[in-house]
């Protein structure tokens, strides 16, 4: 950003939203016209919401934008960290930007055409997802004994009180 930035807490600093608007506003000159930098609580949550509007705009997702209230009242500080290592991923997406990137570099379309005789080349082939046994079967497989049961061992008594019908 070209400053400084204040001493304290990670969370503290960026709690009133002036450091993010300003990293905006490196980002895309002139996004966030007005910075709170003094007043009360809504005037400082105004900035974060600022942010996140700037954010949305140089193309981070909405779902790894956070809600102003993760920021404010620290409840969710890592989803505060997903939202600006999405912005940092921005950062890929913009040849005109020169500056520093974070994070993986997003993945593009790679788009192919088959052709209808490559496409029917490959019913043939077995997929390697379907798996394959490679000719194995369960022949020599033993888990544990058999069960043996002899008929010597079995024994019927006859119960007189049943009536057959």
């Amino acid at each position: 950003m070209g400053e400084k930035l204040p001493s304290g807490p990670y969370e503290e600093i960026l709690r009133d939203g002036t450091v993010l608007c300003k990293f905006m506003n490196k980002l895309m000159p002139g996004c966030i016209q007005k910075i709170n930098t003094s007043g009360g609580q809504f005037k400082m949550m105004e900035n974060i919401t600022r942010f996140q509007e700037a954010a949305k705009k140089w193309g981070v997702p909405e779902i790894d934008v956070f809600q102003t209230v993760d920021l404010w009242e620290k409840r969710n500080i890592s989803q505060v960290n997903q939202c600006l290592m999405a912005l940092g991923r921005a950062c890929y997406t913009h040849p005109d930007y020169t500056g520093p990137c974070l994070g993986p570099k997003p993945s593009e379309e790679n788009k192919r055409e088959f052709t209808e005789e490559q496409m029917r080349a490959s019913e043939g082939i077995i997929n390697l997802q379907y798996g394959t046994n490679k000719g194995a079967n369960q022949s020599g497989q033993s888990f544990g004994t058999t069960r043996h049961i002899h008929p010597t061992n079995l024994t019927f008594t006859m119960n007189s009180n049943l009536n057959p019908m």
